[in-house]
């Protein structure tokens, strides 16, 4: 499996939706790279998904309990209408539909 970089962060999120739960070794050997390389690609994938790393004896990285990756994305008019209703949301409103257009414009 040769894939670019931002090929194997997908199936790697892919991966770890099917799972719940992995370890870096484990996902090191299956994308035939090293578990440094696993755990930069991790890093990436925190800023936009809710993957977080567990410690301990079934230490390793896992994704939210309530986390299910949609494979239906936003279309580039989908994303204008949800941000011209966004510029009437304030606070709170407005950073939650800006979480969710980060989520699904990838």
């Amino acid at each position: 499996m040769d894939l670019n970089p931002w090929e194997r962060r997908q199936k790697i999120l892919e991966a770890l939706c099917l799972r719940r739960h992995d370890t870096y070794g484990n996902l090191a050997h299956e994308f035939n790279v090293s578990t440094g390389t696993i755990r930069r690609d991790i890093v990436v994938l925190t800023c936009s998904y809710p993957i977080e790393t567990v410690q301990g004896g079934h230490g390793g990285v896992r994704v939210a309990e309530w986390f299910h990756l949609d494979r239906r994305m936003l279309n580039a008019e989908e994303i204008a209408l949800l941000r011209r209703l966004g510029e009437s949301l304030d606070g709170h409103d407005r950073e939650m539909l800006n979480r969710i257009i980060a989520v699904f414009s990838h």
